[in-house]
C-alpha cells in the first residue's frame, strides 16, 4: 500500500471511531429492525440515531427526510427516475457536461428512450452560466440535476441558488453532493433542494452505505420495490453496522468542518504553492475562488498523466488521474474536455485529494519527488525537445495512417 495516501475523492479510510459503533451491529446487536422482539430493539435504535446525526450534518428539517440507500450511484438513480415517473408528461432533464457518470450514463440511457437531455456547458474555470441555465427551465423539465462539487476539480457550484430558479419554475431539484458533504457546511432546510446524494465511502464510513435525502412534500416513487424498509422508500434489510457507521461519521464530519476549511485547506494550498513553484509549465485546474478544501487538480503540461501516476506511486504516494486510458488510447477526462483545457496539458492532470488524516510533513515528500518525476517524463515526452515544448506539440501524437 502506498505510504502517503492523497486520493481521498476516490474512497476514504474508514474512521476507527467508525469501526466501533459498527462491531457490535455484527455481534451482540444483530436482530431485523423490523422484528418486533426485543433482538431488534436496539437495532432500530441504532439506525434512528444513524438518521439523526446525517440529518444534523445536513441540516434537514426531519429526520423523516433521510433514506438509507447502498451508495451514491442508487441515490442519484433513485432521484431522476423517481422524478420521471412520477411526472410522465416531462421529457426533459436538465444537467451538466462535468457530472459524474452515475449522473451522465443514466441520462445518456435515458435519451435513448426519448427523453432530452440538456447538458450545461462550463467555462474554462469550470464555471456554470446560470443566465443559459434560467432560459432553459420550462414546464417540461422533469428535473434539473447539477452536482454540488466537481469530483475532479474541486469547483463549487452554486446548487443553492440554481434550486431556487427551478422551484419558482416549479421543476424538481437535485444535487449529487458526494463530494460536498462533510467539506462545506450545509443547511438544507433552508434551501429549495429537492433531493440530494450522499455516499459512506467519501467521508470516513464504509463503502456500501449511503443516503438520498427527500424534502417532506417532494413527490417520490421507489426505485426498489418490497417491504415496508425506510417508510416504503427503499425497500430492503437494512445494512443496519454500516448505517451506524454511516451516521457516526456525520457526527464527525461536523465537529472537524472547521478543522477541513483550515488546516486541510492549508495543506493543499502548500502543496500547490510548491509544485507550481518548482515545476515550470503547470497549472491548477477549476475555480480557484471556489473550491473544496481538499481538492486541487494540477495541469502539467507535455507530460501523460498516467506516467506520473505510476511514479508516484513507484515512491510510495497515492493520487489520481484526470485521464483514463481506453481502448489503447490516452483520452483526456469529460471534465477537462468540457473546460477546454489544452490537449497537451488535459493529458497531464493529476487530482491529489486531502483529508483528516494528511500531514504537512506528507506533503513536503510529495515536493521533494515530484520535480523530478516531471523532469524524468518530460526527457521522454515527444512533446519536449529538451529545453521546452516542441514547436506544433499537438501533433506530437497524432495518428499515423497504416
Amino acid at each position: 500500500m502506498p505510504d502517503i495516501y492523497l486520493d481521498n475523492n476516490a474512497t476514504t479510510k474508514v474512521d476507527s471511531a467508525v469501526v466501533d459503533v459498527m462491531i457490535p451491529y455484527f455481534t451482540e446487536q444483530f436482530g431485523n429492525p423490523s422484528s418486533i422482539h426485543k433482538f431488534a430493539d436496539g437495532v432500530a435504535r441504532g439506525i434512528k440515531h444513524a438518521r439523526s446525526q446525517v440529518q444534523q450534518l445536513i441540516g434537514a428539517e426531519h429526520d423523516s427526510e433521510i433514506i438509507f440507500t447502498s451508495c451514491g450511484t442508487e441515490s442519484d438513480s433513485t432521484a431522476i427516475l423517481s422524478a420521471i415517473k412520477a411526472q410522465p408528461n416531462k421529457k426533459e432533464i436538465i444537467t451538466t457536461m462535468v457530472e459524474h457518470p452515475a449522473i451522465l450514463n443514466l441520462c445518456e440511457h435515458l435519451e435513448k428512450e426519448g427523453y432530452t437531455i440538456h447538458r450545461l456547458p462550463v467555462d474554462k474555470c469550470g464555471r456554470l452560466n446560470l443566465e443559459a441555465y434560467k432560459k432553459l427551465l420550462s414546464d417540461q423539465v422533469a428535473i434539473v440535476s447539477v452536482m454540488w462539487a466537481n469530483n475532479e476539480t474541486g469547483t463549487i457550484f452554486p446548487v443553492v441558488e440554481m434550486a431556487e430558479t427551478a422551484n419558482e419554475a416549479g421543476v424538481m431539484f437535485h444535487t449529487d453532493a458526494v463530494q460536498a458533504v462533510g467539506k462545506i457546511p450545509m443547511m438544507l432546510k433552508d434551501t429549495k433542494i429537492d433531493m440530494l446524494s450522499i455516499s459512506g465511502h467519501k467521508l470516513h464510513a464504509p463503502k456500501g452505505i449511503g443516503v438520498l435525502y427527500l424534502r417532506r412534500g417532494t413527490r417520490y416513487r421507489p426505485m426498489l420495490r418490497g417491504g415496508h424498509q425506510e417508510r416504503g422508500r427503499r425497500a430492503g434489510t437494512e445494512n443496519s453496522a454500516s448505517i451506524v457507521g454511516l451516521g457516526k461519521a456525520c457526527e464527525l464530519a461536523l465537529e472537524f468542518m472547521e478543522y477541513e476549511n483550515i488546516q486541510v485547506k492549508a495543506m493543499r494550498d502548500r502543496l500547490e504553492q510548491g509544485i507550481v513553484e518548482q515545476i515550470p509549465h503547470c497549472f491548477i485546474t477549476g475555480d480557484l475562488e471556489n473550491r473544496l478544501p481538499n481538492t486541487t487538480d494540477i495541469a502539467f503540461e507535455y507530460i501523460e498523466g498516467e506516467s506520473i501516476l505510476m511514479l508516484l506511486n513507484k515512491a510510495g504516494i497515492a493520487a489520481s488521474s484526470g485521464s483514463a486510458c481506453t481502448s489503447g488510447s490516452l483520452e483526456p477526462s469529460h471534465v477537462m474536455r468540457a473546460m477546454q483545457i489544452p490537449y497537451t496539458a488535459a493529458h497531464g492532470t493529476i487530482r491529489f485529494s486531502f483529508s483528516r488524516y494528511n500531514t504537512m510533513s506528507e506533503v513536503d515528500e510529495v515536493l521533494k519527488v515530484m520535480p523530478g518525476i516531471a523532469a524524468t517524463l518530460r526527457k521522454l515526452s515527444p512533446y519536449w525537445d529538451g529545453n521546452g515544448p516542441v514547436a506544433n506539440p499537438e501533433q506530437a501524437f497524432q495518428p499515423v495512417d497504416a
